[in-house]
């Protein structure tokens, strides 16, 4: 791989700093953590780590929102998970930090406070500058090797994702090598055909992910459900009602419409567009040709033909790449399309969930162990899959030229 992995470092009796993303859901009232698995993900590269003194670098949220707190009540959840203590230090790299590294021993873990409470973690930056910075010299002084193992923060370039690797030697952590290398080999070697589920509401990602998968003739079916659909309907003159389209004015995608209808003039027979839909009305699902959607109803899933369409040409397929739920999945009544073509895409050799709510959903429906891999990470995910060299893993392949 072109970036170091834990299998080519001597990590024994050395002082690791490693870049975990525990940023989870979190009660503020409460300050419990709801949901805990990005933990658990992370925890194969504590144990491989278990000869060596850990030090965490980790974040939750960022500032000015309500579950920006302290990692008091993380540090104590990894303890529970990984069956051993794990000492919590509300400092990022003062005296209290750097003290409590030096008496640490070998198998000790310990978490530094929040690393989004340095006003530096928060800046995006090239990682010529944010090696620079207070916040990565400080912490570099204070290790003998980077781990970097946080793929859900990958595509942000801020000063740990990027600078670190830079001042020291560095490599991936295991889930992070697992990410780059299953999502890699979508575009190598993947069983075909392969075919991507475009949904949910990040209508300009998906639009992304569409065109460099089509043009680079990696996809084979692009089959597109949720607001994503409700884009594509309206690049084909259809009227989806005042609430749809509303509704993406208010999202600020109004210009994915036109980008909508290029993609469709120069892949006409690779798109695949629904021709039945569900929309609330009188409060209950009722079902409609895409050109009979009433005026006053919000689109807000497929239509049950559509879903037996896009389910059978789901397993048609070797290889399936789903990102996006293709409905309100949250209300029982229009939740049929993400469930079922969830688990069409289960049964398929090669599967692939972009993390977010569709793995939420894959977890509730007890199918995650189906799927080939579902992504820790869904902003970092889907910017990997449109094509682009996500900041923290360019900055692990420098790192690798560097001090190799």
């Amino acid at each position: 791989m072109p970036i170091g992995t834990l299998d080519q470092i001597q990590s024994a009796g050395k002082t690791v700093l490693l870049r975990l993303d525990l940023n989870s859901p979190i009660d503020p009232a409460t300050n419990l953590i709801l949901d805990d698995k990005r933990f658990r993900e992370h925890i194969p590269t504590i144990q491989a780590l278990e000869k060596s003194r850990v030090v965490i670098i980790t974040h939750q949220s960022r500032p000015g929102k309500k579950d920006f707190t302290t990692l008091e009540a993380h540090a104590e959840k990894l303890a529970q998970l990984i069956q051993r203590p794990v000492t919590y230090v509300d400092d990022i790299f003062g005296h209290c930090a750097r003290d409590a590294i030096r008496t640490l021993r070998t198998g000790d873990v310990l978490m530094l406070e929040n690393v989004r409470f340095s006003a530096e973690e928060n800046l995006k930056v090239k990682p010529e500058d944010a090696v620079k910075t207070h916040l990565v010299r400080k912490l570099a002084e204070m290790g003998d090797l980077f781990v970097n193992d946080a793929f859900g923060t990958a595509h942000r370039s801020q000063p740990t994702m990027v600078g670190l690797p830079l001042a020291m030697r560095s490599v991936a952590g295991l889930l992070m090598e697992k990410e780059v290398t299953t999502l890699s080999r979508v575009f190598d070697d993947a069983p075909g055909p392969v075919f991507m589920v475009l949904g949910g509401t990040k209508v300009d990602d998906s639009m992304d992910v569409a065109e460099h998968m089509l043009s680079q003739k990696i996809a084979d079916r692009v089959l597109v459900t949720g607001v994503v659909a409700n884009v594509f309907l309206m690049a084909m003159g259809l009227d989806i009602g005042r609430p749809s389209s509303q509704l993406l004015t208010q999202l600020g995608y109004d210009g994915e419409i036109e980008h909508a209808r290029t993609l469709l003039a120069m892949y006409p027979e690779t798109i695949m567009v629904p021709e039945w839909v569900a929309v609330k009305e009188e409060g209950a699902r009722a079902e409609y040709a895409v050109d009979a959607i009433p005026g006053d109803c919000p689109v807000l899933d497929l239509g049950m033909d559509s879903i037996i369409s896009f389910s059978k040409e789901i397993k048609n397929a070797g290889t399936v790449v789903f990102n996006g739920p293709a409905g309100l999945f949250e209300e029982k009544d229009f939740a049929t399309g993400t469930y079922e073509l969830l688990r069409a895409a289960s049964t398929v050799e090669f599967s692939v969930i972009g993390g977010g709510h569709t793995a939420a959903v894959a977890e509730k429906l007890g199918l995650e162990k189906n799927f080939t891999h579902i992504s820790t990470g869904g902003g970092a995910c889907i910017e990997f899959l449109t094509g682009k060299k996500l900041p923290a893993v360019d900055a692990l392949e420098r790192s690798k030229e560097i001090f190799c």
